[in-house]
């Protein structure tokens, strides 16, 4: 056994998640957005599909209580991952950058965010063992997530760091102005943007930036559901393989989830007082796994009536 589960089972796993990056990097950065769309759809039930077919298979190779925290843990990161998503939105906006050059940057992105996942779930399943304590840390810092994101979203502003790669890539094509590059400029609010490959490491970086500010809120989430260091990763791993295509096939539609922060900050406060109130009170997976379920549906289909009724609104003739 090697921290949690066979050998055999973490090699095999590995070999899987090499195989799928293979497959996103050789077939699915299409250029043609339409066939894109679809793709990325496709690609996304894939995935969702493979990682319920591993939670089926952990029922009769393990346990089904660790078959439900993985499945718990995977749901979490998943919705958590859409807030996520946001941030990627603007900063590619604002970047105006094209299809298949989002394609590259976030696959890269995925690649560092999979180290980065097995080193923060390590360390926090290292500390909790040894620190009783940590627990009340880690609960506490879910529970100030929660509360950020209850606050009204800020979307459409580009950060600070997106203005500073911008003002950047200005810099280098200034200084060489006969040079050609590999990559077409693109036109952005005014502003000559070009990627260049210091620009392409640039947004990189900041792409694995945001996913460890995600990776802080997101990883004492998971470990408050479970404390099984394989479970915590691979259902880590599974949503993360899953988000380069989920953003890709909710791109046009990520505006209209204008409400889904507010019932993601209400998932955090639920793990944070699960995992606070844990010495006192036992909540069983299954009525974890339903709570998230029934906020996430509630959220989401909230979001879809406000979005239409804001259509209705916009198109009502004013008097």
């Amino acid at each position: 056994m090697l921290a949690g589960a066979p050998l055999s089972y973490w090699i095999g796993f590995h070999v899987l998640v090499v195989a799928l990056l293979a497959i996103d990097l050789i077939f699915l950065g299409h250029k043609d957005e339409k066939k894109a769309q679809r793709i990325a759809w496709g690609w996304t039930l894939f995935l969702t599909c493979l990682a319920s077919g591993f939670a089926i298979m952990l029922v009769y190779t393990d346990s089904r209580q660790h078959a439900l925290e993985f499945f718990s843990s995977y749901l979490i990161e998943t919705s958590l991952s859409v807030d996520n998503l946001f941030v990627f939105l603007i900063m590619f906006r604002a970047l105006g950058l094209k299809r298949h050059q989002e394609h590259r940057i976030l696959l890269w992105g995925v690649g560092g965010a999979i180290i980065m996942r097995a080193l923060f779930i390590a360390a926090g399943v290292s500390l909790l063992q040894h620190f009783a304590w940590i627990e009340d840390v880690f609960g506490v810092i879910l529970l100030i997530a929660a509360f950020r994101l209850m606050k009204p979203a800020a979307h459409g502003k580009p950060s600070r760091l997106v203005q500073w790669i911008q003002g950047k890539s200005a810099k280098s094509i200034q200084a060489t102005p006969g040079e050609t590059h590999a990559m077409a400029p693109q036109s952005v609010a005014g502003h000559h943007f070009e990627l260049t490959s210091r620009s392409f490491v640039m947004i990189v970086l900041a792409v694995e930036a945001t996913d460890l500010v995600f990776a802080l809120d997101s990883i004492p989430a998971v470990l408050a559901i479970t404390r099984d260091p394989f479970i915590a990763y691979t259902s880590n791993i599974f949503a993360i393989l899953g988000l380069r295509s989920l953003f890709f096939a909710l791109s046009g539609m990520l505006d209209r989830f204008r409400l889904l922060h507010y019932g993601l900050g209400i998932i955090l406060g639920f793990v944070a007082l699960k995992m606070l109130l844990a010495r006192w009170v036992h909540v069983n997976v299954v009525i974890s796994l339903t709570v998230i379920l029934s906020i996430l549906a509630i959220f989401i289909v909230a979001s879809l009536v406000d979005d239409k009724r804001r259509h209705r609104a916009d198109r009502a003739p004013t008097s």
